[in-house]
């Protein structure tokens, strides 16, 4: 009787546990690239930029993008003046072309990137990318956190504001 009893147990867990969802495991992202810069108190500085931008409905749609995004610090080593500079309106189209030099269309992980490869900017110039020391480089910045998922893209923190030709 006891094994008999054992063996009901058996296939009652057996077949309870056959019919349970399973976890999956799927990562799934609810910040868009916006919402998650705005939830990372040191890149408040770069959220201040694109809002005085109007980039925030751009960087909120579809994408996919890639954002290299400069950190508070990264933008306290410009020039003193620099950043309340670009924020005054007279200035919006240098602010935009600065700010859109550090977008990539498309989304880019860490492991996609080769040491000296070119990435074309949403601004329209072009970012090297190099590999030293297991460090990516962005131009001169150096990556410090990579493959932050967004639901629209991927974002990689930089140490220091990348400036396009102007």
């Amino acid at each position: 009787m006891k094994k008999v009893l054992s063996i009901l147990m058996v296939m009652t867990i057996f077949f309870a546990s056959a019919f349970t969802p399973k976890n999956t495991n799927v990562h799934e992202v609810d910040a868009d690239i916006v919402d998650l810069a705005v939830s990372t108190e040191f890149l408040s500085t770069l959220v201040a930029a694109v809002k005085a931008g109007d980039l925030v409905e751009v960087l909120k749609g579809d994408g996919p993008f890639t954002v290299f995004a400069p950190t508070n610090e990264a933008f306290a080593k410009l020039p003193a003046g620099t950043v309340e500079n670009l924020l005054k309106p007279e200035n919006k189209a240098q602010l935009v072309a600065v700010l859109t030099y550090h977008v990539v269309p498309g989304k880019v992980m860490s492991s996609d990137l080769k040491d000296g490869m070119k990435a074309k900017t949403a601004q329209g110039g072009e970012v090297t990318i190099s590999l030293k020391g297991g460090k990516a480089m962005v131009n001169d910045a150096t990556v410090t956190a990579a493959d932050i998922e967004a639901s629209n893209g991927v974002v990689h923190v930089i140490d220091t504001v990348i400036l396009p030709s102007m």
